[in-house]
């Protein structure tokens, strides 16, 4: 392990405050003290005589409830108050990068109870370049997302107040997730999906074969109520329920749609109520309606197809 000054110099951002920019579409990245979008809030004009925050270096927050949220900005940046960004004293790939930035957030414990990341932040020890895991180098980056949509027509209207209240029974055959315990697990690629609300319900990757694809899993225990669709052959385990649309065949843009409606309805599994099959039939889920009573699946999918990033989920 060495200090975090060995690999970077740590300097302090910019230090602006976000109410004093200009909002600009094709402007720069604002980063703020937030551990979300990659720390971007806002895109801003060019503030003459300011000059931006430099690509390619890693933006820290040095305080509030995100401090020690890290972030590679592949991009020139603004940032905001109590912002540190780390420059390479080195030649570092983005791979390298991207796990020290994971190296940063594991220190967040650190500064609990208000302590700011200041002064003590370029003593923070982390791996020198031979102790950072080999796996790193075998990973993929993926490609930044489309934010297009699939259909550039007006988006239509949420209106809840003529929606109909269906039983998930109505809509949904429940089939209860089989067992399978560590010892019988082989490793694998198949996804195991348990009961967690982390990485799409993954929690391993066997080889014993699958049990469902192209559903939805509901967890009935742990975090009971997370939802997620399930495009590929997976084993749904114990721990969850896999819901398969009886009227048609389930796609993206419907699965996105149902995901989000049904995870409004987590509450009701509060207080250790689990989400059993049986329980999970008799329980109500309101959606939108065509002039016969049914679901209307096609609202829907335009309704998704209509949103920004939609064009990803086409296959």
């Amino acid at each position: 392990m060495i200090p975090l000054s060995q690999y970077f110099d740590v300097l302090y951002g910019v230090n602006l405050e976000l109410v004093h920019q200009t909002p600009d579409p094709q402007g720069v990245n604002f980063i703020a003290r937030t551990g979300k979008n990659n720390g971007v809030v806002a895109k801003v004009k060019l503030v003459p005589g300011i000059n931006p925050n430099p690509a390619n270096t890693i933006s820290v927050a040095g305080g509030s409830s995100s401090v020690m949220e890290s972030f590679l900005q592949k991009e020139p940046y603004y940032s905001g108050r109590d912002l540190f960004y780390l420059r390479p004293k080195i030649e570092l790939s983005d791979k390298q990068l991207l796990f020290y930035c994971l190296c940063l957030k594991a220190n967040k414990h650190k500064f609990g109870y208000g302590r700011q990341a200041n002064k003590t932040l370029q003593n923070l020890s982390i791996p020198s370049l031979e102790e950072i895991p080999s796996w790193i180098d075998k990973i993929s980056i993926p490609d930044i997302p489309s934010s297009l949509p699939v259909m550039n027509d007006s988006r239509p209207d949420l209106n809840t107040n003529v929606w109909k209240q269906f039983t998930l029974n109505e809509v949904f055959e429940v089939k209860k997730g089989k067992r399978l315990t560590k010892h019988e697990q082989i490793n694998g690629s198949t996804p195991y999906i348990s009961s967690s609300s982390l990485n799409n319900g993954v929690d391993n990757y066997i080889g014993n074969g699958f049990t469902d694809e192209n559903c939805l899993t509901f967890a009935c225990y742990g975090s009971i109520g997370e939802v997620f669709y399930q495009r590929e052959k997976v084993w749904v385990s114990d721990n969850a329920n896999a819901l398969y649309l009886k009227d048609i065949v389930l796609n993206p843009f419907v699965a996105m749609f149902l995901t989000a409606v049904l995870r409004l309805e987590k509450y009701r599994f509060s207080y250790g109520v689990t989400g059993k099959k049986e329980r999970l039939e008799k329980s109500t889920i309101k959606l939108p309606s065509d002039g016969w009573g049914n679901p209307d699946w096609r609202f829907m999918e335009n309704y998704i197809k209509s949103l920004p990033y939609s064009s990803n989920l086409v296959t």
